[in-house]
């Protein structure tokens, strides 16, 4: 199978048609059999290429299985991937993410695993607060690349991983002979009331430029668990936008410039103050999402010297809250009227040489990345207006640099070898007891190989290191004397980098016809052993009368574990599956790591009912039973039954039409997973009407 054709891009408009329709892959696979989830495109991995010849644990979430899923949040998206947890995706305010057991709510772990929206980083930090607020309306691709390799291609310390989201392009609506298309879409949840909006304009004026604007609604009132009792806080209201705009110029229109400007709102009063469990006052909130892109691509199909992307950005994350309850007799600044936010420009420039001979393809990635963050926090009224010393103001300015070899021999052999090296400089605000502007720099070095036997078996394997900074919120936070820390705590200077040495291994299997003509059946194991050093913590140290530092280095962790993931397709019939194995140790202690997930795995059975445009199926998601989590206490394992199906007419007066049922949790169970603070959500069901028209 001559699967490296689906590999590597020769024209900025074939690379252009690859991203949005997936059809060279398609192309490709057609040959052998059908495409599976295996078979998707990956685009953040260096040179683009398919899931199961990346050598990375990688998933790509395409726009047919995001719709499948009729999801709330973008967790809702990823809760078939292995080695992955939404950690308060049933509240909106809530939302984090684990990846192999890095992440944790309620913790300064949002640095540890890079959300990019078009490339731009996202980011948000405060206590009992989710990290990323937006709808996965505006999206069309989701991709997750799990472990500390990708620190070389988008920043160091990433020790988790990478999660990256694509939204929605003009071109995706508009077929061919159209220059104008409306999509109109509405759905319904019953649990909580659930209802959503959203409209679709896109148009392309002429042969260069295209442009997509869309508007989204959405609500809910407080969702109920299997016992039928409300999640306290689960109630929302939210707006989201994209105005995109696309321009194609140059020799065969490949050279593109983008300009996108995305904006989600959330304003809900008496939410619960904690969003990563219950039982600590409420607030009224109103959180505001805004990130600006402009794009600019040269693949010079013509120059195998030249293949160039410059991304300028930035991203505005802010959350004025009011009028907290707070807990009964205890004052604190914490429930103040307060405004939070997060401000960072970035620019990142890379280009791609090529090299060919009739044995081997060689492609070099030179990159540069430079942001500067702005953390601002305010009490603006209170006990105490002014600073909020335990989310202290600072700006953070970061400057990378690194490079990343593919080295293709005989379409057999793929070698990966990478480094980054980054320069991180902080300063705090005025008024920080004992803060001092800090300096350090990172280096992140990987290798990693794939060999493919033949077109039904490989195996891979990668070395990676990375260093994670320590957060602004890490090296300035303060508190005054109080009943905890008698003595107080003051800023952390000197805390030492986070690091994390990862091994992986791992083989992919493919098969084809095996039950009938053109089924494929494709399997990807990746076993890893992650050893985490300098981890920072909170200091334990609360006895002493005298203050002492916020922040201490104190433990040594090791993580390991296997994912599986697996898909089977068919033209009548569809299986994926999805499983996770991961354990997690404080080798000082010898104490399980409270963030590790419990043992899972989630299975998808479907059919297809071609001449009507009819697809079905279940899906079960399995947990065990599991010692530790949030709340450090044994967790019960649990198995929740879904079945959905989805209607696409094939009757051309029917075209643009789409329906889709599902109901989630059919049997009502009342369970949790181990990593949330919450119940879970009860039964549900789903509903979603759309229909596309075109001119």
């Amino acid at each position: 199978m001559a699967i490296m054709s689906a590999v590597h891009v020769a024209g900025a408009q074939q690379a252009q048609q690859r991203t949005e329709t997936n059809e060279p892959v398609q192309g490709e696979a057609a040959k052998k059999g059908r495409v599976t989830l295996l078979q998707r495109l990956v685009i953040g991995a260096g040179v683009d290429k398919v899931a199961i010849d990346t050598p990375q644990a990688v998933t790509v979430i395409d726009q047919e299985q995001i719709d499948q899923d009729q999801p709330q949040t973008i967790g809702d998206t990823l809760r078939d991937v292995p080695g992955v947890t939404a950690i308060g995706s049933d509240r909106v305010f809530g939302e984090a993410f684990n990846i192999r057991g890095i992440g944790a709510a309620a913790a300064a772990d949002e640095s540890k695993i890079i959300i990019n929206v078009d490339g731009t980083p996202k980011f948000y930090e405060q206590y009992r607060m989710g990290s990323f607020f937006s709808d996965p309306e505006l999206y069309k691709q989701v991709e997750v690349l799990r472990g500390p390799a990708s620190s070389t291609l988008y920043g160091s310390g990433a020790l988790g991983g990478v999660i990256n989201l694509t939204t929605k392009d003009a071109a995706d609506f508009l077929a061919d002979g159209q220059n104008n298309a409306v999509r109109v879409k509405s759905a319904y949840d019953s649990n909580g009331t659930g209802l959503l909006g959203s409209t679709i304009y896109a148009t392309r004026i002429n042969e260069n430029f295209e442009f997509l604007g869309m508007g989204n609604y959405r609500q809910s009132n407080d969702f109920k668990d299997g016992n039928g009792d409300d999640i306290p806080g689960s109630e929302f209201e939210s707006w989201s936008g994209l105005a995109k705009g696309t321009y194609r110029f140059g020799d065969g229109n490949e050279q593109t410039i983008r300009l996108s400007y995305q904006r989600w709102q959330g304003d809900t009063d008496d939410q619960e103050y904690s969003q990563t469990d219950s039982g600590f006052g409420t607030v009224d909130r109103k959180v505001t999402d805004q990130t600006v892109v402009f794009a600019y691509e040269n693949p010079a199909s013509d120059n195998p010297w030249l293949d160039l992307k410059v991304n300028l950005s930035y991203s505005d994350t802010s959350n004025e809250q009011s009028d907290a309850s707070g807990l009964a007799g205890v004052p604190s600044q914490l429930f103040d009227d307060s405004d939070y936010s997060y401000k960072t420009f970035q620019a990142r420039v890379e280009n791609t040489f090529e090299y060919k001979s009739e044995a081997f393809e060689n492609f070099l990635t030179l990159g540069t990345q430079i942001s500067h963050q702005d953390r601002q926090a305010e009490s603006i009224a209170g006990l105490s207006p002014g600073a909020i010393l335990f989310h202290p103001e600072g700006t953070e300015t970061k400057y990378g640099l690194y490079a990343q070899n593919e080295f293709v021999w005989r379409e057999k052999l793929t070698l990966i070898p990478g480094i980054r090296i980054d320069y991180r400089e902080t300063s705090p605000a005025d008024g920080i007891s004992g803060a001092q502007d800090e300096s350090d720099d990172a280096v992140s070095p990987k290798l990693a190989a794939l060999y493919k036997f033949n077109d039904t078996f490989s195996v891979f394997g990668s070395l990676a290191h990375t260093e994670r900074f320590p957060t602004i919120d890490e090296l300035y936070s303060s508190s005054i004397p109080g009943r905890t820390y008698p003595g107080g705590r003051i800023a952390s200077i000197g805390l030492e980098k986070e690091t994390s040495n990862n091994y992986e291994v791992g083989f992919a299997v493919s098969g084809y016809d095996l039950v009938r003509a053109g089924d494929t059946l494709q399997l990807k194991t990746t076993g890893f052993y992650n050893q985490l050093r300098n981890l920072i913590t909170t200091n334990p140290d609360n006895r002493n009368r005298l203050p002492v530092s916020y922040y201490v280095n104190i433990n040594e962790a090791k993580i390991y574990g296997v994912e599986v993931e697996g898909s089977y397709d068919a033209e009548v019939f569809f299986a994926r599956a999805a499983y996770s194995y991961i354990k997690g140790e404080d080798e000082e202690t010898g104490e399980p790591l409270t963030s590790i997930p419990a043992q899972n795995i989630a299975l998808t059975l479907g059919g297809r009912m071609v001449d009507y445009g009819v697809e079905y199926g279940w899906r079960g998601r399995f947990a065990a039973s599991a010692d530790t989590g949030f709340t450090g206490e044994p967790t019960p394992g649990y198995g929740v039954h879904d079945i959905f199906a989805s209607w696409k007419p094939t009757d051309e007066k029917y075209a643009g039409l789409e329906a889709r049922f599902a109901v989630e949790n059919v049997f009502d169970k009342f369970y949790r997973n181990n990593l949330a603070g919450t119940d879970a959500k009860g039964r549900t069901f789903k509903l979603t009407l759309a229909k596309q028209f075109g001119w």
